[in-house]
């Protein structure tokens, strides 16, 4: 039988992509905290331990919504980083990884999603927060963002193109 092992991490920042340093979370390893390595990046990120379901996407029968939840155990800390995440309109980066099952070191980044933290749930039990995407598929709104050579590479000066 093959043991594997998953975690899911997540990061919280702002409109500017500006990492909320103290909302980065792992729920796999109660004990401490793991080093990351985001794709794209080269320097870990120290991750600490918060119990956390992620639901991942799901979408409506017409295909107009996309949307995931988190689900934390109903605490006041956990009640406070949901609703300062919503109250602000944090993004949320999800990383599923893939982990080595005797040393549970990140092995391989299976999927990274991006979403926007949009609703709030709770009761005793448990708090919801409600994830949806960045672009609003009803009045196609679509965050605004330029294009810039830093983020994009070498770009047009004129419209015109020619592939000699």
């Amino acid at each position: 039988m093959t043991l594997e092992a998953i975690t899911t991490f997540i990061r919280f920042s702002d409109s500017d992509n500006t990492s909320i340093e103290h909302f980065k979370f792992q729920n796999s390893t109660t004990t401490g905290v793991i080093d990351y390595v985001r794709p794209g990046e080269t320097n870990a990120e120290p991750y600490d331990f918060l119990p956390f379901i992620y639901s991942g996407a799901t979408k409506s029968v017409s295909g107009d919504n996309i949307e995931s939840s988190l689900t934390f155990a109903a605490n006041p800390i956990s009640i406070g980083y949901a609703q300062e995440a919503r109250e602000n309109g944090y993004l949320v980066e999800v990383n599923t990884v893939l982990m080595t099952p005797t040393t549970f070191a990140p092995s391989r980044t299976l999927t990274t999603e991006y979403w926007i933290a949009s609703g709030l749930n709770y009761n005793v039990e448990a708090v919801q927060l409600s994830l949806s995407s960045s672009i609003d598929a009803v009045s196609s709104f679509v965050p605004n963002k330029v294009l810039l050579s830093k983020n994009v590479g070498a770009l047009p000066v004129s419209s015109r193109i020619s592939n000699v």
